[in-house]
């Protein structure tokens, strides 16, 4: 009987331990951070009552063949200006640039975005801002577009930069109407259906 109570006890110990250590939920390392920081309560833009169902977020299949190379053409002196948002507020930004790539053998070109706050802030100050839409918006993806992020110092030395849609993410107001969104422009529109990255969030 103590045998049994000591196999029973270190069964209980495994699973838990297992419980502890399940796999995070993703096709890929992007798909599961992005997963990670949705589950946890102190980072979600989910409201409480989708956080307690949530499971995972939904992706279109991961496609290698939506992994483009861009030909960034940077725009000198660029004018700052308040770019519009799903509220009064008015965040400052510039064009950094405009990128060309092709896709789906369509020619493509959509203007990448730098945050003026973002350059007074030391952990940010790299970072860059590609919204778009395209024709799956507002049905399998989110109808204001998605957010795709790129560094400026992803910038090759032939002046490219590797553009992967596979790795992008929704606005927090596609989840939660009380966050303040950019609006994506109009002319980052991409007139092909891009079937890879984030899909829209059903909400209970």
């Amino acid at each position: 009987m103590k045998k049994i109570t000591i196999l029973f006890s270190f069964l209980l110990i495994v699973a838990c331990n297992s419980q502890d250590k399940r796999p995070l939920i993703g096709d890929t390392e992007y798909q599961q951070k992005l997963n990670a920081s949705y589950k946890d309560a102190t980072k979600s833009p989910l409201k409480k009552k989708d956080l307690k169902k949530f499971k995972g977020l939904d992706f279109f299949p991961v496609d290698s063949t939506f992994i483009v190379i861009a030909k960034l053409t940077k725009i000198a002196n660029a004018p700052t200006f308040e770019m519009a948002t799903t509220t009064d507020r008015k965040p400052l930004y510039k064009e950094y640039g405009v990128l060309n790539f092709q896709l789906k053998g369509k020619d493509c070109a959509i203007t990448i975005y730098q945050s003026q706050d973002d350059l007074r802030d030391e952990e940010y100050k790299d970072y860059l801002f590609l919204p778009f839409t395209d024709d799956t918006s507002g049905n399998e993806s989110y109808g204001g577009g998605r957010y795709m992020d790129a560094m400026t110092t992803d910038e090759k030395a032939d002046g490219t930069i590797e553009l992967n849609f596979n790795n992008t993410y929704n606005p927090y107001c596609a989840y939660n109407d009380k966050y303040s969104c950019p609006l994506t422009p109009r002319k980052n529109h991409l007139d092909l259906e891009i079937k890879a990255g984030i899909k829209v969030f059903e909400k209970h």
